[in-house]
C-alpha cells in the first residue's frame, strides 16, 4: 500500500537536529526480508520478541547482545504478534488468513499449541483480550472475534470497514469493546457481544478535513486512511485520561477521548455530531468555559510532526506510563510527543514534540521497554531491530 510523499517539512531546530544523530543498537536474529511488528513484554522487562518476513520470531533480551532464540513459526509473512494478558508464557502470530500461538517456555522447539483459520483474507492485526478473546482485523474489512477458550468463533463483525481493515484492540476497562481502523479513514468502536457499532470517526469526511486549521497544505494528497491504533493500559498517568491514539495516512497522529465519544449522544451537547479539530486540540461542549473540555488533539507537521503516511504509534513504557506518545512514519522518522498537555483541561498548554529521531528507513513498527534504561525499539525495512535510548 503505496501513498505520495509529501512536501519536505521546514528546516530542523538545532534540539532536533541533534536528536537526529542518535545511534541505535542492532538486534540480530532475523534470515532476511523486513522486520514486521514487534512487542515488549511487560513480566520481564527488557524481554522483546520481533517477527518477520521470514516467518520467524524472535527473542531479544536487552541486557544482552545476541537474540535468546528463534520460533520457526511460519511459511510466510508474520503481520502481527502479540502477547495473551495476564499470561506472557503464550504468544499469537498472524500470518496470511491463520492465527497460531505458541508456549515460549518450549523456546525454539516450540510449536503452534492452535491454529486458528477464520478469516477469508490476510490479517493486518491481531489483539487479545483478558477474557480470552482473539480480534483478526483483515484486508476484506471484516474483523473475527475467537473465543480462545471454547475455540470458536464468537462473532464476525462483517464488513465493519469498506476498505482495508488495518487495524483493532480491544479496551482494557471495557471488557466488550474493540475499536477497529481501517482505509476506509474511519475509526470504529464496537460492542463485540452484540456485533454493533458504538461510534465512528470518518477522518475523511469533508467537516474534519475542512476543519483542520492546518488547512492540510503538503498532505492533500495523502488519504486520512487509519493505519494503526493505539490504546493505553488502565490507569495511564494517575488514572483520568481513557484515551487512544491514530495513526492517520495523511501524517496526522490524533488522541480522542473514549469515554467522551462512547458516552450517549445527549450528554455531549449541541456540537457533539459536527465537532472539528485544530492542529493544537479541539475543544468541544457548548461553549461555556466550565464545560469545554478538550476531547481530541491533532498533532501534524505543522507541530514538527510526520510528513508523509504515519504507520505505527504507541503510548510510551517508559517514565511516568503513558506520559508519551511515540509514532513511527514512511518519513523514515519516530516522533515523541509529550501529548497529555494539551490534553489536560486545567491547564492552557499544546502538545508538543519532545524527540525527533532520523531512522532512515521507513517505520513498520515500534514499542517501547524499560530495563536499567528507557528502551524504543524499531522496526523498519531492514531485517536488524534498533533500540534507541531515552532520553
Amino acid at each position: 500500500m503505496s501513498e505520495t510523499e509529501s512536501a519536505a517539512a521546514p528546516p530542523p531546530s538545532p534540539t532536533t537536529a541533534a536528536a537526529m544523530e542518535r545511534k541505535p543498537r542492532r538486534l540480530r536474529g532475523h534470515k532476511k526480508g523486513a522486520v514486521t511488528c514487534c512487542v515488549a513484554s511487560s513480566a520481564r522487562p527488557g524481554v522483546v520478541a520481533s517477527a518477520g518476513e521470514d516467518g520467524c520470531i524472535c527473542w531479544f533480551d536487552l541486557r544482552t547482545q545476541d537474540v535468546l532464540f528463534t520460533i520457526e513459526a511460519a511459511n510466510k509473512a508474520i503481520s502481527s504478534i502479540c502477547f495473551k494478558p495476564g499470561n506472557e508464557d503464550f504468544v499469537y502470530a498472524s500470518a496470511g488468513n491463520e492465527i497460531f500461538s505458541f508456549d515460549v517456555r518450549m523456546g525454539p522447539q516450540s510449536k503452534p499449541l492452535q491454529t486458528y483459520n477464520y478469516n477469508r483474507d490476510e490479517i493486518n492485526q491481531i489483539a487479545v483480550s483478558s477474557k480470552g478473546f482473539l480480534a483478526a482485523a483483515d484486508d476484506s474489512g471484516d474483523v473475527k472475534i475467537v473465543n480462545t477458550i471454547q475455540k470458536c468463533l464468537h462473532k464476525r463483525l462483517r464488513e465493519a470497514h469498506t476498505s482495508i481493515c488495518s487495524s483493532v484492540q480491544f479496551i482494557p476497562w471495557r471488557p466488550w469493546t474493540a475499536i477497529t481502523g481501517g482505509l476506509d479513514s474511519k475509526l470504529s468502536a464496537w460492542d463485540f457481544s452484540r456485533g454493533r457499532t458504538l461510534f465512528s470517526i470518518d477522518y475523511g469526511s469533508p467537516e474534519l478535513q475542512n476543519g483542520s486549521s492546518s488547512g492540510s497544505a503538503g498532505q492533500c494528497f495523502n488519504p486520512a486512511f487509519v493505519h494503526s491504533i493505539a490504546v493505553p493500559e488502565e490507569g495511564i498517568l494517575g488514572g483520568p485520561y481513557k484515551v487512544c491514539a491514530v495513526a492517520r495516512g495523511d501524517g496526522a497522529v490524533d488522541v480522542v477521548d473514549l469515554e467522551y465519544e462512547l458516552a450517549p449522544a445527549k450528554s455531549k451537547g449541541p456540537r457533539a455530531a459536527t465537532s472539528t479539530m485544530s492542529s493544537k486540540r479541539t475543544e468541544l461542549g457548548d461553549g461555556s468555559s466550565n464545560q469545554s473540555q478538550v476531547k481530541r488533539i491533532h498533532l501534524d507537521y505543522t507541530m514538527g510532526g510526520h510528513t508523509a503516511a504515519v504507520s505505527c504509534v504507541s503510548f510510551s513504557a517508559f517514565g511516568e506510563k503513558g506520559k508519551f506518545l511515540v509514532s513511527g512514519g514512511n518519513d523514515a522518522s519516530v516522533k515523541i510527543w509529550d501529548w497529555s498537555r494539551g490534553f489536560s483541561s486545567e491547564t492552557n498548554s499544546n502538545a508538543e514534540l519532545v524527540l525527533d529521531i532520523d531512522v532512515k528507513k521507513k517505520v513498520n513498527w515500534l514499542c517501547t521497554t524499560t530495563t536499567d534504561s528507557d528502551n524504543l525499539i524499531v522496526c523498519d525495512t531492514s531485517k536488524v531491530v534498533k533500540v534507541y535510548n531515552f532520553p
